[in-house]
């Protein structure tokens, strides 16, 4: 474990900007004194905020760019006119360098995965990298990936992220052996596209001993927590996400909404507000905040871009313990254990293909 965690925020992503970025990082610093930050982007912008937190200044240095990525920016436009200049490459380069232990940022989706990909590149046998993010379950927590890196992929980009969030679950649920679900249309293995029905059948013929491969998980089986980590494809495992924080936020207003309807829903609430209040604390899509790009040699975490500066926080919390339990390394020596899960997996697809 770092004696200091150093955190890179790309100061200038998000719907906000400093205004959410610099109060997040002060709350997060709070409840994490051993961290350090570098704050990436125009000083003019950063410095007013910090003035009315004198803890995190203390504990920050500005690296200053006027440069900012635009939510409406293309990848590819984001790497012509950002590379090297702009304050979510330059916190994504203070990893590359070793400055900071982690990079972290609000900004354009796209732009921080190809920027990221781009500048750390990928850990051997990764094709792809995949975002991941803690669900909130009836059981518990479970590793769901990926939540919108990429679109689509084949059989041994699926399995891959198997290994990956199984490494991941393993670390943070303290389980050797994880359970893991492919997300399909129907838990029967003649259902599904062929990449996923492929998939499914490497899981089973190579037994890996970093996962219990569990089958296939619908789309409810999620909230279920039927598994440890779920592995869906970048286009469905976004709408998923959106569609739970969507639900999230529809039942807490439904419930407020009905809690005001007369005296008698009033007094009923008075007796049961400790119980709405875990209900929706619960159901807070800030406090699921922060999506780790699994497969990079280095450690990147992605925030909403709308969230709060306790949402924001709660993705500096993300960024604080992957580093903190050099989460990175671990997931290398599963990645890489006897011989190499994913070796064996490209060796298996080949078989079945």
């Amino acid at each position: 474990m770092p004696s200091k965690v150093r955190i890179a925020l790309d100061a200038m992503g998000g719907d906000v900007g400093p205004a959410v970025v610099i109060p997040g990082a002060a709350i997060s610093l709070g409840r994490h004194r051993d961290s350090e930050f570098l704050l990436v982007g125009d000083r003019a912008k950063i410095e007013p905020e910090l003035e009315k937190h004198p803890a995190l200044k203390a504990a920050s240095k500005i690296i200053h760019t006027d440069v900012a990525v635009s939510g409406s920016d293309k990848p590819s436009q984001a790497l012509r006119r950002g590379r090297k200049a702009s304050s979510m490459w330059l916190a994504i380069d203070a990893v590359k360098k070793g400055e900071a232990d982690v990079a972290i940022s609000a900004g354009n989706t796209g732009a921080l995965m190809a920027m990221a990909r781009f500048h750390l590149r990928t850990l051997p046998g990764i094709d792809r990298p995949a975002i991941s993010a803690i669900w909130p379950t009836r059981r518990g927590e479970s590793v769901v990936l990926d939540l919108g890196a990429t679109l689509g992929g084949d059989a041994h980009h699926l399995v891959s992220m198997a290994v990956m969030g199984a490494a991941k679950a393993s670390v943070l649920f303290n389980k050797t052996r994880p359970t893991v679900g492919l997300l399909n249309i129907g838990a029967e293995e003649i259902k599904g596209h062929e990449e996923i029905r492929e998939a499914s059948e490497i899981l089973r013929a190579r037994n890996l001993p970093e996962l219990d491969y569990i089958g296939f998980v619908e789309g409810d089986g999620i909230g279920k927590g039927l598994a440890d980590v779920i592995v869906t494809e970048g286009f469905s495992g976004n709408i998923a996400l959106k569609a739970a924080e969507g639900t999230a936020r529809q039942m807490a207003e439904l419930l407020r909404n009905e809690m005001q309807r007369s005296w008698l829903s009033k007094l009923g609430y008075l007796f049961a507000r400790s119980a709405f209040q875990a209900l929706r604390d619960k159901m807070d899509p800030n406090k699921s905040n922060g999506g780790v790009l699994l497969g990079l040699n280095g450690v990147v975490v992605k925030s909403h871009g709308g969230t709060n500066a306790e949402g924001f926080a709660y993705a500096i919390d993300v960024g604080y313990e992957m580093a903190h339990y050099d989460l990175l390394n671990k997931i290398n020596q599963m990645l890489n254990r006897e011989g190499g899960a994913l070796s064996s997996v490209q060796a298996a697809q080949e078989a079945v293909s």
